[in-house]
């Protein structure tokens, strides 16, 4: 299969809107790059492109059948993602819970 180390960086790679929407067509199964290609308003060697650097971020893994490739989420990177957003922003997340569970809304002057 076509997992590698990343050498590149998630966050540069989700960065692109394009590349955002072939991270979202993988999220619902693998497919080729025609069928990105055919799902989206971008042409063949320019899905390539955004895969190649997608598969360099740790996003994507691609495996050959026959003469096609079938790209796919690659699972690790996809949690390594998950995993950093959920440190930085889980955190956050709980306090501004705390805060709004535990302030009451000023009283309204009559």
């Amino acid at each position: 299969m076509g997992a590698t180390r990343p050498s590149g960086d998630p966050f540069d790679a989700l960065g692109d809107e394009n590349r955002r929407a072939i991270v979202e067509l993988l999220g619902t199964g693998e497919r080729t790059v025609r069928e990105i290609a055919d799902a989206l308003p971008i042409s063949r060697p320019a899905v390539s492109r955004h895969l190649r650097l997608l598969k360099d971020a740790g996003l994507v893994i691609d495996e050959p059948r026959g003469t096609r490739r079938i790209y796919r989420l690659h699972d690790q990177g996809v949690e390594a993602v998950q995993a950093y957003l959920l440190e930085v922003w889980g955190e956050a997340a709980a306090r501004f819970r705390l805060l709004a569970e535990n302030t009451r809304p000023p009283r309204r002057k009559r």
